[in-house]
């Protein structure tokens, strides 16, 4: 977790030096994780007294490691991926010390976040066009320290972390989280509110006192998160599942009705929500409504009717509706249903256009 690199801890422990592990520069290390929690109460007895809360932002996790004239950016899985975002290189380069910032790169054009889609055209790229600079700017928002001018961060408390990160006076494109305090319960609901109403997926609530734990979901942070809405979809192909799931059809395709076209449209696959037992009883259903049986999936008869829920609906040329389902997770099968009853394309194009409408998400300037 602290060097991101499992050969050279293969190395450390043949030699019996584990101890001797530490963060450097241009070493990613494994990010902090947030626990998932749905309830503000359960949320506020685990942080204590004071709630650091963030918006969850719809972005890439990043990390920025600055040594010297040497910038490099790492992505969530510690791939390098510096070259798609020259402009934030540009200006860390006049950062007068040497730093490691956790924070999230945001699409951000005309004082709005963009959604994460348009962030995608960036992705992967060797060289940064000059129109894709101008169509798809971004900006850094940085949320923590970790390192500073040859000190470790690690185990300074995110209070001590977030006081050093404001010193800084980081130059635009940088932003920094911005921070509000919650002190009990009814107040994180009111300021989840706030962050869905600006089409944000929620909140990360941090306790001040917390260390850096690098690669654990612990308890100084957790994510407050609830579904942005439901849809009443059909299945329409069945997988095999991996792992404990490998023997099984766990893997649900579904699909909504397209009413101008009079046919099902794929939206999205989800592999999560229902039960080992409901699996099991699913999975001999499924092989009795097979259509065609290509191996590892299976087509089958448009019939099993499934409650949804997700965070984000995004356009998508995955499948074949032009929209795709952000974490979509099984509520419940719906018995009830039929699949006359699901919901149809022009209803996800409806929730689609609000979804992505004005974005407008809490972040200060790096020097406020």
């Amino acid at each position: 977790m602290m060097t991101g690199d499992v050969g050279e801890v293969a190395l450390l422990a043949r030699r019996g030096a584990l101890v001797s592990a530490q963060l450097r520069l241009m070493h990613p290390l494994q990010f902090m994780l947030a626990s998932p929690e749905e309830d503000a109460a359960a949320i506020m007895r685990r942080v204590g007294g004071e709630a650091w809360v963030e918006d969850k932002y719809d972005g890439i996790r990043c990390q920025l490691h600055k040594e010297g004239n040497r910038i490099v950016l790492y992505s969530r899985d510690l791939n390098e991926v510096t070259a798609a975002f020259p402009e934030v290189i540009a200006a860390a380069g006049a950062v007068p010390h040497d730093v490691l910032l956790d924070g999230e790169l945001l699409a951000f054009k005309d004082g709005v976040v963009r959604p994460f889609f348009e962030l995608q055209h960036r992705l992967g790229r060797k060289v940064v066009s000059a129109q894709l600079l101008a169509e798809v700017p971004v900006i850094f928002v940085a949320f923590d320290l970790l390192y500073l001018d040859g000190q470790n961060l690690l185990t300074e408390p995110l209070r001590e972390r977030r006081r050093m990160l404001e010193a800084l006076s980081l130059p635009s494109p940088f932003m920094l989280a911005y921070l509000i305090r919650a002190l009990d319960a009814p107040e994180l609901d009111r300021i989840f509110e706030g962050a869905r109403s600006r089409n944000n997926e929620g909140l990360m609530v941090k306790d001040p006192e917390s260390r850096y734990t690098p690669g654990r979901r612990g308890l100084g942070w957790l994510k407050l998160k609830k579904a942005l809405a439901t849809l009443d979809v059909v299945v329409t192909g069945v997988e095999v599942g991996h792992g404990k799931r490998k023997n099984v059809l766990s893997d649900y395709t579904f699909a909504v009705y397209d009413e101008g076209a009079d046919r099902l449209v794929n939206i999205g696959k989800a592999y999560s929500g229902l039960t080992d037992v409901e699996i099991a009883q699913m999975t001999d259903y499924f092989k009795s409504i097979t259509l065609h049986d290509y191996g590892r999936y299976r087509q089958v008869q448009p019939e099993v009717v499934l409650e949804v829920a997700f965070d984000a609906i995004m356009e998508s040329g995955r499948h074949n509706s032009g929209y795709a389902l952000r974490f979509p997770r099984i509520k419940q099968i719906r018995r009830d249903k039929t699949v006359r009853e699901i919901d149809t394309l022009a209803n996800v194009a409806r929730m689609h256009r609000a979804f992505t409408g004005e974005r407008v998400q809490l972040v200060e300037p790096a020097d406020a």
